[in-house]
Formats: C-alpha cells, sequence, structure tokens
C-alpha cells in the first residue's frame, strides 16, 4: 500500500511546472559563483564591463576550486531553507489549496503513511537538486580552467556540499507540519521567512549552534564565522528538530480534521 502511495506522489509532479522552475532558480547558483571567479580571474576587464565597482570587491576573492566550492556552500546554506521551503509547502500545501485533501484523507489508508511518502518525495526532490548544481558547477570551472582541483579538494568540497544540504532538509518537516496545520502555501513560507531573518540574528551571537535555523548558515559562513565542523550539539539539536517535525506532521495529518 505505502507503495502505491509514493508511486502516487510522485506521478502528481509528472505534469506540474514546478519542478522545472526550482531547477532553474537553483541553476543560477553555480552561474554566479563562475561570474566571481572570472571577476577574479580577469578584474581589468570585468571593470571595463562595469561589473567591478571597485577593487575593494576583490578582497578575499581567489580564483580556485576551493574557494568555488566555498561559494557553492553558503549558496546552499542561504537560497537552500527557503527553496526546501517552498518544496514542502507545495508537496504538502497543493492539497488544500487544490481541494483534494478531503478525498485524500478519506482514503482507506494510513494517514501517515502520505506524510512519509510526502517527506520521502521532498527529499528526491532536494537531492536532485544538489546533484544537478554539482554537476553543473563542474561544467563551469572546468570551463573557466579554475586551479585546485584534486582528488582531496573534490571530495572534502562535496561533502561539505552535501553535509550543508542535509542538515537544511532536516528542518523541512517543521514546514511540512506548518503547510498541514495552516493548509496552504502562505503559512509555511511566511514561516520560513521569519526563521531566515531569526536564523541570521542568533547566528552572530552564542546562541547560533543551538537555534536550528542557524546552524546551516553558521556552517556555510554566511551568519558569523565559518565553522570547520558542526559541534555534535548542534547535530542532535537537528535531529531532534527532524524528529519533532515528523511527529508533529503525522499528528496532523491523522487526527486532524478537514474542514473543506
Amino acid at each position: 500500500m505505502f507503495a502505491r502511495v509514493l508511486a502516487t506522489e510522485f506521478l502528481k509532479l509528472r505534469h506540474s511546472k514546478v519542478p522545472l522552475l526550482t531547477f532553474l532558480a537553483f541553476a543560477i547558483g553555480p552561474l554566479a559563483g563562475g561570474l566571481f571567479m572570472w571577476i577574479a580571474i580577469e578584474p581589468e576587464r570585468a571593470g571595463r564591463l562595469g561589473l567591478l565597482g571597485t577593487k575593494a570587491s576583490l578582497v578575499g576573492l581567489a580564483a580556485s576550486w576551493p574557494a568555488y566550492f566555498i561559494l557553492l556552500i553558503q549558496m546552499v546554506g542561504t537560497a537552500g531553507p527557503l527553496l526546501l521551503a517552498v518544496i514542502a509547502a507545495y508537496v504538502f500545501g497543493r492539497e488544500y489549496t487544490d481541494g483534494t485533501a478531503k478525498n485524500l484523507l478519506a482514503l482507506p489508508v494510513g494517514r501517515h503513511w502520505f506524510g512519509l511518502a510526502k517527506l520521502i518525495v521532498t527529499a528526491a526532490w532536494w537531492a536532485l537538486l544538489v546533484a544537478a548544481m554539482l554537476a553543473e558547477a563542474l561544467v563551469v570551472g572546468t570551463f573557466l580552467r579554475l586551479p585546485g582541483l584534486t582528488v582531496g579538494v573534490a571530495a572534502a568540497g562535496v561533502r561539505d556540499v552535501v553535509l550543508a544540504a542535509s542538515i537544511g532538509y532536516l528542518l523541512t518537516p517543521v514546514i511540512a507540519w506548518i503547510a498541514s496545520l495552516g493548509k496552504g502555501y502562505l503559512p509555511p513560507l511566511g514561516f520560513a521567512m521569519l526563521m531566515l531573518v531569526l536564523g541570521n540574528v542568533f547566528g552572530v551571537t552564542g546562541w547560533g549552534k543551538w537555534f536550528p535555523w542557524s546552524i546551516v548558515p553558521l556552517f556555510a559562513g554566511v551568519a558569523g564565522p565559518l565553522v570547520e565542523s558542526l559541534a555534535p550539539g548542534s547535530l542532535v539539536v537537528v535531529v531532534i528538530t527532524f524528529l519533532a517535525g515528523v511527529a508533529a506532521t503525522t499528528a496532523q495529518l491523522r487526527w486532524a480534521d478537514n474542514a473543506q
């Protein structure tokens, strides 16, 4: 029964334009990073084209694969949680917006299976986005002939991008719960924007490593100093947040009434 539910959730995306739009949106990241790398390689030409405001814009910018990977990690740390919120809001909120929740929840199938299937769809969607971003970055970096690419650099860069993306996903079930609770798109997106702001605020304080939505920006170096590795306590926080979100989403689907 769960296999059928999962297959149905994937089929719902077949005629939707939203997955393509998310891929196009996420594809901007490697291109933007490549532009920064090209500016560092060709500062004089970039200046003539008006792409470089002042020489101070180049401070700390090096054209190399390690620097490019840092930019990719920062993109995942900033745009990733917001894009994940859009995906989760769409996967969970569309049932209420399209008026199909009453049919879905009335089927003789455990409601928790629908929640689990939607979370798996969200994870697969996100994994494909990250894989496509890394493949695009490889093409862009190769085209620019960035120096410093070794097996160790590539492995470390991919590992950190995947780690940042994975931690971001662990916060998704909370967004799914807000979408089910608010019965639509806007509540989870508003919540995600609020958490994005609070994450950056707490990130510059000593409490950032304990606030779930500060942990990915801290790891990416966009909310305070860049950290080499996450503290064990931070990992525990995001895992607890994930489990709490799954439990809340399951409870909402299982016991909440649908007033459509």
